[in-house]
């Protein structure tokens, strides 16, 4: 795999889901240069130890730095945030973003004062909420500040389809869009296994992706971080690896197609809200959302998901 040389990968928060990005970053060279930054200088440190004892063991000769010490971040190509509050037992979601603004209203200037040409990716939640934020009070476009999105859920989507299909999940095309949440939906109009469309695929001659099975694998896409938080504590392993798949996209000026959620200017006359749609991204960010076919049913889910995102920022007054 092809790797930039000298790209620099900064990473604040190091907990759970920023040293999974990391390892999965040093497992796949996704940079040269990882940093880690996190307020807990002592965690921060033994991340970093723990990380730079592997990298002789990394797919690409990799350095991994880091600690307390904001400046660790300085002059990075790419800067994933995956620092905030945890939800804790009883609060809101609403309460969270509330929480999280005010913790990016700290970090945004400091982050630009070091990494003033970088493209920013926000992995904490509610990520659509954050991204409007976070562009707010850093004044960047659009196309250098955006979130994971539903590029996670695309992928449990797609494994789930693969599953039934019997076929690799690579053969699956199929996105999850919308709000990184409750209101997100596929868009099953344009799915398809290889060239057929997703309802005309067949196994041993009858086809398996009835509207029931379709409905419920939505359901399941959903549902699929509760499960996962319900028995484990947390989601990590999966949206550290698909950070490190952003990240490389934008380091290696790739051009690919990933469901990242940016803030909208016009496009299916939504502006002002973060959404994940398919777009494209390259050297130094978004280059563009991508104008994707959808049916009726799939454009009024796409504005029932910005609407319910309108709602939550006015509440919070962003």
């Amino acid at each position: 795999m092809s790797q930039n040389p000298g790209s620099k990968l900064a990473i604040v928060g190091a907990g759970s889901v920023g040293t999974s990005l990391a390892y999965a970053a040093l497992i796949r060279g996704s940079a040269s240069n990882v940093a880690l930054f996190d307020v807990n200088a002592t965690k921060a440190e033994a991340e970093v130890l723990d990380l730079a004892h592997g990298t002789q063991f990394a797919a690409a000769a990799a350095t991994v730095t880091g600690g307390g010490d904001i400046s660790a971040t300085e002059g990075a190509d790419v800067v994933v945030i995956t620092a905030g509050a945890k939800q804790a037992p009883g609060q809101t979601r609403l309460d969270l973003a509330g929480t999280n603004v005010r913790i990016l209203e700290q970090l945004m200037p400091q982050l630009l004062a070091h990494s003033p040409d970088a493209v920013y990716v926000l992995v904490t939640n509610p990520c659509d909420v954050l991204t409007v934020a976070a562009q707010k009070i850093s004044g960047l476009p659009s196309s250098r500040i955006f979130s994971s999105g539903t590029v996670l859920d695309t992928s449990r989507l797609r494994w789930l389809l693969a599953r039934k299909a019997g076929v690799s999940l690579t053969s699956v095309h199929a996105s999850m869009v919308g709000e990184h949440g409750d209101t997100e939906f596929p868009i099953w109009s344009g799915a398809t296994i290889g060239p057929v469309p997703i309802r005309n695929w067949e196994v041993d001659g009858e086809r398996v992706f009835t509207s029931d099975y379709l409905a419920e694998t939505a359901r399941e896409v959903t549902q699929a971080a509760y499960k996962v938080i319900a028995g484990k504590g947390a989601t990590n392993y999966a949206i550290g690896l698909s950070g490190a798949r952003i990240v490389e996209a934008l380091l290696r000026a790739e051009n690919a197609v990933l469901p990242v959620s940016t803030v909208l200017d016009g496009q299916y006359g939504i502006t002002g809200v973060a959404l994940s749609l398919p777009s494209i991204v390259g050297h130094v960010g978004v280059h563009s959302v991508l104008d994707t076919p959808m049916d009726d049913g799939e454009l009024a889910s796409l504005h029932h998901s910005a609407e319910t995102l309108q709602q939550s920022l006015a509440t919070l007054g962003i």
